[in-house]
């Protein structure tokens, strides 16, 4: 990628003596003018791109946590988040959770397949946004897991049949799915075998799916070069393989833990 460039400097504001606005040759400084050079800078250049570096605070805690914390949990979430903090398979956080489901509801998804369903937190969240009776896949070698899965959708009142619940390993259950007969993908299990996953999401979306990457900063260590243990490897080189991929339109969101949605062409 290039770098940006900082937006020009000029020697004086509009109006006084040796101002320039930018694109414009010298000529008549009278006052209508000068009116409308000053009118020209203040619609085209008031608000003058920064640098990247200035432009994003060093620290962004306080706004994180605010917008984790416009969506609250409700105590079925929170029992399935605690469920899944029992057998340590992790959950997506609310902020997570919520822009899955925006994402679902936005595509209006009535078929949506989760690779890895842990308690069945970001499963509730997806089912949530998904159409009335949409139909969730959701594949987990963990028959616990999908046990404690189905507790969660019970407790939040979903009907069985909106749940298809897979014990095994996404590797084997994925190529019997159906080529482009899904809205959106979830990738949340196995990270050693994402770049599989990732490639298997992709052949299951229709045009215009989204295809949503779980974890994907990976507990902060995705962005630091200097970590390089096979996980964060491996997600690294997801999100540089979705990036550069002329398949999708890509997007890394900082929520919880990152979301990295990508829609396919």
């Amino acid at each position: 990628m290039g770098t940006r460039e900082p937006f020009p400097v000029f020697p004086a504001r509009v109006g006084e003596p040796g101002a320039r606005v930018p694109g414009h040759l010298p000529g008549p400084r009278g006052p209508a003018a000068i009116a409308s050079s000053h009118l020209c800078t203040t619609r085209s250049h008031a608000r003058p791109r920064l640098p990247r570096e200035a432009a994003i605070s060093t620290d962004k805690s306080a706004s994180w946590a605010h917008c984790e914390d416009f969506r609250t949990a409700d105590e079925v979430l929170l029992r399935a988040t605690d469920r899944a903090a029992q057998l340590g398979c992790g959950a997506v956080s609310p902020g997570t959770g919520a822009l899955l489901q925006v994402v679902a509801a936005a595509l209006r998804a009535s078929a949506v397949v989760e690779i890895g369903t842990g308690a069945g937190v970001s499963g509730l969240w997806l089912l949530r946004g998904m159409s009335p009776d949409g139909v969730l896949t959701t594949i987990d070698a963990e028959a616990e897991h999908q046990r404690a899965a189905k507790e969660a959708f019970r407790e939040a009142g979903i009907r069985p049949t909106r749940a298809r619940t897979i014990t095994g390993r996404a590797l084997e259950v994925l190529p019997r799915l159906t080529d482009g007969g899904y809205d959106l993908v979830l990738a949340d299990g196995d990270p050693l075998e994402l770049a599989e996953h990732v490639e298997q999401g992709l052949r299951l979306l229709r045009p215009g799916g989204v295809l949503a990457v779980a974890h994907a900063l990976a507990g902060d260590r995705t962005p630091d070069p200097a970590r390089r243990d096979p996980v964060t490897t491996a997600l690294r080189e997801v999100t540089r393989a979705l990036r550069e991929d002329d398949r999708v339109v890509p997007s890394l969101v900082p929520s919880g833990d990152g979301l990295l949605l990508a829609a396919r062409r």
